[in-house]
C-alpha cells in the first residue's frame, strides 16, 4: 500500500509541474519551484513535530501521534518531491546542440 501511495503521489507532482510548465514555460524554473516547495515542506514537518511534542507534553497522547503521523507524511512528501529530476532548461537545450556536433555526423 504504501508503494502505491508514492506512486500516487510522484505522480500528482509530476502532473502539476508539467501543467505549470505548460502554463508558464518562458518565465519559470521548475527547479526553483521543486527548492521552494521543499523549504516549505520542510518547515511544515518540523511544525508538526514540534506541536506532537507539545501535545505529548501536555498529556493528549492521541493528539500527539496524530500531529507525528502527519509530519511522517510530509516526510514521505519530501522524499517523494526531492527525488523528482526536472530537466534543466539551459542543459537540454546545450546537451541538443552537443549531440548536433561535429561528433553526431
Amino acid at each position: 500500500m504504501t508503494q502505491l501511495h508514492d506512486l500516487r503521489l510522484r505522480l500528482l507532482v509530476q502532473q502539476e509541474s508539467e501543467r505549470i510548465a505548460d502554463s508558464q514555460p518562458a518565465e519559470l524554473d521548475l527547479s526553483v519551484v521543486q527548492a521552494r516547495c521543499l523549504c516549505w515542506l520542510a518547515l511544515l514537518a518540523e511544525a508538526h513535530e514540534d506541536q506532537a511534542t507539545d501535545a505529548e507534553k501536555g498529556g493528549d497522547v492521541e493528539q500527539a501521534m496524530g500531529w507525528f503521523a502527519d509530519s511522517m507524511r510530509l516526510r514521505d512528501v519530501i522524499n517523494v518531491v526531492s527525488s523528482i529530476e526536472i530537466p534543466l532548461p539551459a542543459a537540454s537545450e546545450q546537451d541538443e546542440d552537443w549531440h548536433e556536433g561535429p561528433l553526431a555526423a
